[in-house]
């Protein structure tokens, strides 16, 4: 199954070949997410469902192939979740067997978040990214911060408003749910 991306007119993006070299990752994701072997099957389904039908944007400048999958299977999970609690007797009551526990790879939702973020953060302004990372994500007071890069506590307020709104688009437009 090959279609269009934004890879350019001579490329394509396999979507075969990305089930291949990331369907596995995919499948632990989403059953450590959900903790029901068929239910993250669907979850794989439905992720290369969506990168096939939206290959058209995927564009290897904003973000990698793999990052972009993890983010719609993040989406896929949630989807999942929010239609299980509104549906809860489709639900399987049931623990997964030992044989599909997944082994631990060191990939989770956190880490999946995290990649996500340093994504968006490098398409933001550097004062914007500074000024984020320095009070939301080290926690540090914003008047030793203002000090410390020599600019009003206003101005950094500032930055840090516009920073989280543009970090906000930068996470839409990789086609994640902030």
């Amino acid at each position: 199954m090959r279609r269009g991306s934004g890879l350019g007119r001579d490329e394509q993006l396999d979507v075969g070949a990305a089930y291949a070299a990331h369907g596995p990752e995919l499948y632990r994701f989403a059953l450590r997410q959900l903790g029901d072997g068929g239910a993250a099957q669907d979850v794989v389904q439905e992720v290369f469902l969506r990168a096939w039908r939206a290959a058209d944007s995927f564009d290897p400048q904003l973000a990698g192939l793999r990052t972009w999958l993890f983010a719609i299977a993040r989406n896929v999970v949630v989807d999942e979740v929010r239609r299980l609690a509104v549906r809860p007797w489709q639900a399987q009551l049931t623990e997964p067997r030992a044989d599909q526990l997944p082994a631990r790879d060191g990939i989770d939702a956190g880490l999946v978040d995290a990649w996500v973020v340093e994504e968006a953060l490098g398409r933001i302004s550097p004062d914007h990214r500074t000024a984020i990372v320095q009070t939301h994500l080290r926690g540090r007071p914003h008047d030793e911060v203002a000090a410390e890069l020599g600019i009003p506590v206003g101005t950094l307020r500032s930055r840090v408003f516009y920073g989280l709104k543009s970090l906000r688009l930068a996470m839409e437009e990789m086609g994640v749910e902030p």
